[in-house]
């Protein structure tokens, strides 16, 4: 295993700390709300780091392609239920935009299960999009956590990105498995 996949593990097992700290937070323990926050930040910045070490050291892997998205969602992803649901937060984010976040992580999983089955292979790469997206819902995530007055301005960013990106995912989902229809049908 190299170093980028490492570091994108090391993010996956994360997940379950940053999980606890958000369940466990109250206002008579709010160190636990500081501990996921920085276990969060942690989690931003390994995902910068292990890309940049992946694309300098030239240490592209099939396990990376799915391990480094895998940390990401997963730290997304929970973030926005946790974030969405913890009773005792004053400003969280409203369960629409956790539907539109986690519902389009779901649909590009599902795209990708079936043009596995379909192709028997799948080279999965984040598009710009993609980026834009993970970059906005991050910032989302942050504002949310520290109570910003305007982070209603980073989560309508994060779910205008998240859409884009989606409708792009599918658009070129549909265009792989109707380009593999087409090659079959001229044998």
């Amino acid at each position: 295993m190299n170093f980028a996949n490492k570091i994108s593990t090391f993010r996956i097992l994360s997940v379950p700390f940053f999980i606890a700290s958000l369940i466990y937070y109250s206002p008579q323990r709010p160190y636990l709300k500081s501990i996921a926050l920085g276990i969060f930040l942690l989690g931003v910045i390994s995902d910068a780091v292990d890309g940049y070490i992946a694309r300098k050291s030239k240490q592209h892997s099939k396990a990376g392609l799915v391990l480094d998205p895998l940390g990401d969602k997963l730290l997304l992803m929970s973030a926005f239920i946790c974030l969405s649901l913890i009773p005792e937060l004053p400003l969280k984010f409203p369960l629409w935009v956790t539907f539109i976040v986690i519902s389009r992580d779901v649909i590009i999983l599902l795209g990708a299960v079936v043009i596995y089955i379909v192709k028997q292979n799948i080279d999965i790469y984040p598009t710009r999009w993609g980026k834009l997206t993970t970059t906005f819902q991050m910032s989302a995530v942050i504002s949310v956590f520290l109570q910003l007055n305007f982070a209603y301005l980073f989560w309508w960013l994060a779910v205008f990105f998240t859409i884009i990106s989606g409708l792009d995912y599918v658009v070129k989902g549909f265009k792989i498995l109707y380009a593999s229809d087409n090659s079959s049908n001229n044998r």
